[in-house]
């Protein structure tokens, strides 16, 4: 949970959770000698805490990156079927003055936003990221998979799979607690799709059948539908997408 918030917020809980413990034994712990005190699991949180901030400032840099040529490949996807901002407009019912920002960096696309895109343009969300910058290959090393955060809910989307002309794409995401993600029937028009709960706990409601997933479940989705992922827990809920394409899909 932490791993979301900013490095204020984390020296804020530092200072209400963790005062009884004194800087000097935080230091000493950082440094590999074990505080003796009983409070030595909470410099452990607390290490946790600042090590996450590490990597989720890392990881944000990347999606920053991401973002910018996600808007380009927008641009391009749009440009190269003849279309115009009111074509993709009317296509994907995301308005023309969103479609400019997007278009050109100057504002990061959520994921129902990206759904309404993909489906748009007939291919998977996974393509249109994927085709924002992979190299192809049969392999997709763990340090050069993309990965994506959606700005509105801090949902962390990962390109697992290598880019390939297999039919098909693992994601990995990662929902933070109290986290709603709305996708839209045009996101799944031209897909199989199973969802594999890896960690946690997961509400999901596609049209008017809701389903409560639990580590280790995996359903198969139903006919294309308007879905709810929702993670109504107090801890980061982790599952896998598989993706099937079908005919008329990229």
């Amino acid at each position: 949970m932490i791993r979301y918030y900013s490095y204020d917020l984390i020296l804020i809980i530092q200072y209400n959770l963790f005062k009884i413990i004194t800087s000097t034994e935080i230091a000493n712990f950082l440094d590999g000698t074990e505080p003796a005190r009983e409070e030595n699991i909470q410099a452990n949180v607390l290490h946790i805490a600042l090590s996450e901030h590490v990597h989720y400032s890392f990881t944000m840099k990347m999606t920053n990156n991401l973002d910018k040529r996600l808007g380009e490949r927008i641009r391009i996807e749009r440009e190269s079927r003849g279309w115009t901002y009111s074509d993709l407009a009317n296509y994907s019912g995301v308005s023309r003055a969103m479609l400019h920002k997007i278009e050109r960096g100057e504002s990061s696309p959520t994921a129902a936003l990206l759904g309404k895109l993909s489906g748009a343009f007939r291919l998977s969300m996974s393509t249109l990221i994927a085709r924002a910058e992979m190299q192809k290959g049969r392999l997709s090393r763990f340090e050069d998979q993309q990965v994506w955060v959606d700005p509105e809910t801090g949902y962390v989307r990962r390109q697992v799979s290598p880019v390939s002309e297999l039919p098909m794409d693992v994601i990995e995401v990662t929902l933070p607690a109290g986290a709603k993600i709305h996708m839209p029937s045009s996101a799944y028009a031209f897909l199989k799709q199973l969802i594999w709960v890896m960690q946690g706990e997961l509400m999901f409601k596609e049209g008017n059948e809701t389903h409560s997933l639990h580590t280790g479940d995996c359903l198969e989705l139903g006919p294309p539908s308007d879905c709810i992922f929702e993670n109504a827990t107090d801890l980061p809920c982790v599952y896998a997408v598989i993706l099937i394409k079908t005919n008329g899909a990229a």
